[in-house]
């Protein structure tokens, strides 16, 4: 229905996150909001890898090309050298696909899409961030806070690399804390409209 629509859940990962996606991503019904990922890549792998999830997973999986609608059960991908970003409004949103400088150091870069979901979603989103060197999203992922998102990062016990997850708690852009395990079940949560923002 319409209320589907209206919520998003971006991800960003980096190293360790291709097991990490397919565990959280595997458990998930089909009626669950669209579904934004980043995961640093090399191009033409990114297709392949958004096929082998699609295969794997309830939700329909695949590699995010411009203008493409953001529908709920479905789960769009950056491709390897193009920075993904969230546009429209709450209830109608599309995804742009664009070059532009490397952010973070990276291009896809998880800082681009949790920037422009916070501009576009506000609080209609939940962002998470998991395993990954470095600190990209770190800081998007606080402004998406800032703009009443809910906002995860994975453990640094389930993570292969701490960085980027560690960072962002460290920057106060987190609300929970939670081991790769119990990402699915949070997700859930906020389809259902049961994950509360907890006064900061």
């Amino acid at each position: 229905g319409k209320a589907s629509t209206e919520k998003v859940i971006v991800i960003g990962t980096s190293t360790g996150g291709t097991d990490a996606l397919k565990r959280v991503l595997q458990p998930l019904p089909e009626e669950i909001p669209g579904i934004l990922v980043v995961q640093h890549m090399p191009p033409l792998f990114t297709r392949s890898f958004a096929e082998r999830l699609d295969s794997l997973c309830a939700l329909s999986v695949k590699e995010a090309e411009h203008g493409d609608t953001l529908r709920p059960g479905q789960v769009l991908i950056a491709p390897g050298d193009y920075h993904l970003k969230l546009a429209g409004q709450p209830g109608a949103y599309h995804v742009q696909v664009v070059k532009g400088p490397k952010v973070c150091g990276h291009r896809p870069s998880v800082e681009v899409l949790f920037k422009s979901t916070a501009q576009t979603a506000g609080n209609h989103a939940l962002g998470i961030i998991m395993t990954g060197m470095g600190d990209d999203g770190a800081n998007a992922l606080g402004e998406m806070r800032g703009r009443g998102a809910f906002t995860l990062a994975q453990d640094e016990e389930s993570c292969v690399v701490y960085g980027m997850p560690g960072e962002a708690v460290k920057r106060g852009s987190v609300c929970e804390v939670l081991p790769l395990g119990d990402i699915p079940q949070r997700i859930q949560a906020f389809a259902q409209g049961l994950l509360r923002r907890q006064a900061s």
